[in-house]
């Protein structure tokens, strides 16, 4: 045997040990990099809650066990903010029912026709008394969106009437019969929607409720007036960014892949808009359309459709005054009633830099209650053991939850020390 050949035998034996190492340590990385994407380490726990010590608060965390017990998602995925996400921007939720409501049309001043759809309670709520729950979808949403018919199918059956604001120009059946849609912070809407409640059952207590965008919408609408607040038991916002123009700078980042999150987001606004480019851009010359449009086909973020195209709907100047006057955080601080705001701390929409705003926020007015969960993504907040969802979330549970404890504290509160703005304002009165 000659050396070469003896050479070959000595190593031979070290060649399988070695791939054996190779494939173990390949193993270990595939197994590193799903738990670290998976978030597979991270803990469950309760809400992180910020409040004042008030009766009120008290009575609320005694009631509503959904603010106090661990939030327990998918054990498989569910502590990734960016699945739950993802689930919810393509399922919305599994099997989601269908309940039957209404759709009714409101003329608006401008030329421009508001719909909503409107769902009787399918029982008693538990007080006896007619609450309706008014509702203010997320950005491009609208009554027909899955997780939406979960809630509203939830909370009919708990007794509440349910009116789900269809945003301006996001149903495909439905045009426009105004050079104007949906934006970030427009109020009219929702504010017809609910005149339109308040006329038509004059004896009904409102809870007002906002998903995303539409969180912003209703705590706005809350804010700039404090006849809205009139008839409103509480609010509750899900999943709200709280302020545009703090928020268009985290946008552009690509940490949490928001600039990703952007870009999709931006090509959903593109669709909408030029599902309705004969409405919208109709009424203008033939250089201005062929601009916007021009500019609306090269956007890769909202940023740029909102500068180009949204903030024109209102006559705002520059992109920063439009922020600034859609935006609720000029107005959130003028909300009188009980105000839940929830958000997620894996929510890869929302920055944390925005959520110094309800905390602060919350650490100053007795009236409002601030709930940070660890795992839920952006209005996922899925529930399930190991793999598969269940049909109803936490964030369904928590809202109908918190709107009973409400209602139960206004049952039992001496008229005066109503949370209802109108009885407190009857009850000056009668003392005057």
């Amino acid at each position: 045997m000659n050396n070469r050949e003896s050479d070959a035998y000595t190593i031979s034996p070290e060649l399988p040990a070695m791939f054996d190492g190779m494939k173990m340590a390949a193993v270990a990385t595939v197994l590193y990099i799903i738990v670290r994407c998976l978030n597979l380490k991270s803990p469950t726990a309760p809400p992180d809650l910020t409040y004042q010590d008030t009766p009120l608060s008290r009575f609320l965390l005694k009631s509503c066990p959904q603010l106090t017990k661990e939030y327990i998602p998918p054990l498989l995925w569910g502590k990734s903010g960016h699945l739950q996400t993802a689930l919810y921007g393509k399922l919305g939720r599994v099997s989601s029912p269908n309940p039957s409501g209404v759709r009714m049309y409101l003329p608006m001043v401008d030329g421009a026709t508001a719909t909503f759809d409107l769902f009787e309670p399918m029982g008693n709520h538990q007080t006896g008394a007619d609450i309706t729950m008014v509702i203010c979808p997320g950005i491009g949403n609208h009554s027909e969106k899955h997780y939406i018919r979960t809630f509203v199918d939830y909370a009919q059956k708990d007794g509440y009437r349910c009116a789900v604001l269809n945003h301006l120009g996001a149903l495909p059946n439905i045009e426009l019969t105004s050079p104007r849609m949906f934006t970030y912070g427009c109020t009219w809407e929702f504010s017809s929607m609910v005149g339109y409640i308040k006329r038509t059952y004059p004896q009904t207590q409102l809870i007002v409720v906002g998903f995303s965008l539409g969180g912003n919408i209703v705590c706005k609408f809350l804010g700039e007036n404090m006849v809205n607040q009139e008839r409103v038991l509480c609010c509750v916002s899900i999943c709200q960014g709280y302020s545009a123009l703090r928020a268009q700078e985290t946008f552009l980042q690509w940490d949490q892949f928001r600039r990703f999150y952007n870009f999709l987001m931006a090509d959903n606004m593109k669709k909408i808009i030029l599902s309705h480019r004969h409405s919208l851009f109709g009424g203008s010359s033939g250089k201005t359309i062929d601009a916007d449009l021009s500019r609306l086909y090269t956007a890769t973020s909202l940023m740029q459709i909102d500068d180009n195209i949204m903030r024109k709907f209102h006559g705002h100047s520059s992109l920063k005054e439009y922020y600034e006057k859609e935006s609720c955080v000029h107005y959130i601080h003028n909300v009188k009633v009980p105000l839940l705001l929830v958000n997620s701390a894996d929510d890869p929409l929302v920055h944390d830099s925005l959520l110094a705003i309800p905390r602060t926020l919350a650490a100053k007015k007795s009236n409002v209650v601030f709930a940070l969960t660890l795992h839920g993504g952006h209005l996922g907040f899925f529930e399930g053991a190991v793999l598969f969802p269940q049909p109803l979330t936490w964030m369904d549970k928590v809202i109908v939850g918190y709107a009973n404890a409400m209602c139960q504290w206004e049952k039992q509160k001496p008229p005066c020390q109503s949370t209802d703005l109108s009885t407190k304002s009857s009850c000056t009165t009668e003392k005057a």
